[in-house]
């Protein structure tokens, strides 16, 4: 019998103020809510069950406090490329508000100025992916949501950009794997809110 694929979980870190705000946290390094830190917590019950080998974490708060609250805390190790996007001049305006300067502007097009671009965004998922799929175990992943997108996008050989197409709320859970061996990369679970977290 062979040995089942492995799977990546990963997780959008709980609800903060400025998620509420729909403001742009790139490396601002905020604490939850008390949602958010509930959110957590009931996601954490749904991951009871799962059985992963390796947990890593984004360095910000936001989604070191998730894991913490959903129970992987000890196993988890800290990855500076899984950090979120870091948005430069951008950092902490919502959408509309950067339009009132650059009506066209989309983020998976045309980056952030004085911070990252699309591909170096989606040259931070692509080192995460080379590592990933180097395991030959489940791993667990607790990051931030224009991050993960992208990681999305390039784990089924997209180009970043097409991670406009992959809406991620507050903790949610996604699972990247593959169907029938390693050269078929798949999303098997996309933006799954456990309960709690709508």
């Amino acid at each position: 019998m062979s040995q089942p694929l492995p799977e990546i979980f990963l997780v959008r870190h709980g609800e903060t103020e400025w998620t509420v705000a729909r403001r742009h946290t790139g490396l601002t390094d905020i604490p939850l809510t008390e949602r958010g830190e509930r959110d957590a917590r009931q996601l954490g019950e749904h991951l009871r069950g799962k059985t992963v080998k390796s947990v890593f974490t984004s360095p910000l708060q936001r989604a070191r406090r998730t894991c913490e609250l959903a129970g992987f805390a000890a196993a988890a190790q800290v990855d500076p490329d899984l950090v979120e996007w870091d948005y430069g001049d951008y950092e902490g305006l919502t959408t509309p508000e950067i339009r009132k300067e650059r009506a066209d502007w989309q983020i998976f097009r045309d980056g952030c100025p004085g911070g990252e671009s699309v591909a170096a965004v989606g040259g931070r998922a692509d080192r995460v992916i080379a590592r990933l799929r180097a395991l030959d175990c489940d791993v667990l992943i607790f990051s931030s949501g224009h991050f993960m997108r992208v990681l999305g996008a390039r784990w089924l050989g997209l180009d970043a950009g097409c991670a406009r197409l992959l809406l991620l709320n507050t903790t949610t859970l996604s699972i990247l794997g593959y169907e029938h061996d390693r050269t078929d990369p798949v999303i098997r679970l996309w933006n799954d809110a456990r309960p709690g977290s709508d």
